[in-house]
Formats: structure tokens, sequence, C-alpha cells
């Protein structure tokens, strides 16, 4: 198993609110944590940071490869909230009004199957090949204004591409006092991956697209070239991206 990461600020951004952590942790375990903050005046970065500081650490000093699937679901649960909590804690410390939060997608890969939240619109991805055709699926649900669109058959998701509202976000870390992350789990075989990306690279890129580069390339060049592919689209946003390789 093999796992690699990479934030870049894009090109028309000053400064990289985004944050993104990844690590091994066994020879048959490992785990990411991608947030895409939001807030002026670094409090988006602040937000993003504090959240890939809290989760991480929780991974970090709790997980275990003796653990069964509801303690590792009960351990990214947990660590969100209590992300959650930090965040609305640094929030009160800064002036009134000041706007401080971030999406999260956190995954953990261990005995072949992938655990994963997410709150907001940062994304995991699962890449496999089936019948000999290479496939993308996404596992998660944007927690997004343009998503409820889509669902409640207002708009195509061509449409949400477009659509004014596509970067308003529904759900975030910090933005109430509690938060409900939603959870999956997969199976991965031997040659699928997991990627996590923020929407710097998904709002502006196709699934197919992403596809390709996964499949072209080598796990340990994709992360570099989903976000050169990013940046060549314009990089209107910061960009992140976590890759899982089974």
């Amino acid at each position: 198993m093999k796992i690699f990461s990479k934030t870049d600020i894009g090109l028309l951004r000053d400064e990289n609110q985004d944050c993104v952590w990844s690590a091994s942790l066994s020879d048959g375990a490992c785990a990411a944590v991608l947030c895409d903050g939001m807030g002026g005046e670094a409090h988006g970065g602040l937000a993003s940071r504090i959240a890939v500081d809290v989760i991480s650490k929780r991974i970090l000093g709790t997980f275990s490869e003796m653990m069964n699937r509801n303690s590792v679901r009960n351990l990214l649960i947990t660590a969100v909230s209590a992300a959650n909590s930090a965040v609305v804690d640094a929030a009160r410390r800064e002036p009134e009004g000041a706007v401080m939060g971030t999406t999260c997608v956190a995954a953990i890969v261990s005995g072949g199957r992938a655990y994963i939240v997410n709150v907001g619109d940062s994304r995991g991805y699962h890449l496999f090949t089936s019948d000999d055709s290479e496939c993308i699926q996404q596992v998660t649900k944007d927690h997004s204004h343009v998503r409820d669109l889509i669902d409640r058959g207002e708009i195509t998701e061509e449409q949400a591409k477009l659509h004014p509202d596509r970067n308003k976000i529904t759900r975030a870390i910090g933005a109430e006092e509690m938060v409900t992350p939603d959870y999956f789990e997969l199976d991965l075989a031997g040659g699928d991956m997991l990627l996590l990306c923020s929407d710097g690279l998904s709002s502006y890129g196709d699934d197919m697209d992403i596809l390709d580069i996964c499949f072209e390339y080598s796990t340990e060049e994709i992360c570099d070239k989903l976000v050169d592919y990013a940046n060549g689209n314009g990089g209107h946003d910061n960009i992140s991206v976590a890759l899982i390789a089974v």
C-alpha cells in the first residue's frame, strides 16, 4: 500500500487555505485528512490547519489494526466532532463576525477496507478496474447548494458546474456548535485507488480526465499530475489531493 499527497495554492489565490496530511500507520494501514478552509483574513487557512491537526492526532493516537469496524467508524466521527469544537473555539477568539470554517474528507484504509468521513464538498473517489475497464466512482456526497438542486431535479450535473452558487456549501466544520459527518465504507482490491481532493480539482475538472490521469501515470506521479491538470484548467482555487494505492 502506498500513500501520497500534495497541496498547491493554484494560480489566482493569494493564500492556500487548504491543508492535507497523509501517513502510513503500519505495513497494512494508512490514513489521510484533507480540509479546504473558508473565511477571510487567513481564517480559512487557520480552520483547515486546526481540523487537520486535531483529526490526524486522533488517528495517530488511537488507531490500531486490531480495531473492529465500529471502532474505526467511531474514531473518525469523534475526531471530526473534536475538530469542530476546536474550530468553533478558535472562532470565538477572533473579532466578532469573523467567518471560520472548513470542509473535510478523511480516510483510514486498513485490511483492504476504506473508512471515510466527509463534511462539505471535498470528495473521496474510488478508482478501480471492472471487466478490463477503468472506472471512477464518487464515494462521498457533496454538502452543497447545487447538490441539493440536483437531488430535487431542478438542475442537471452539467448545469451545476457553471451554477453561480456552485461553491456554496451547506455543511462545514466550525459553522455550527455540532456537525455530523457522512460516513462510508468500501472494500478495496489490489490495484484499486482511493483519491481525496478539494474542489480546486473537482470543480474545475472532469471526472473522466481525473480517471485517465490516475491510470496513465505511476502512483508516485499522480498527485503532481492532478495538480498540474487543475492549474492547466485555470488554477482558480487552491488544489489538494491525497492518493492511497492498494
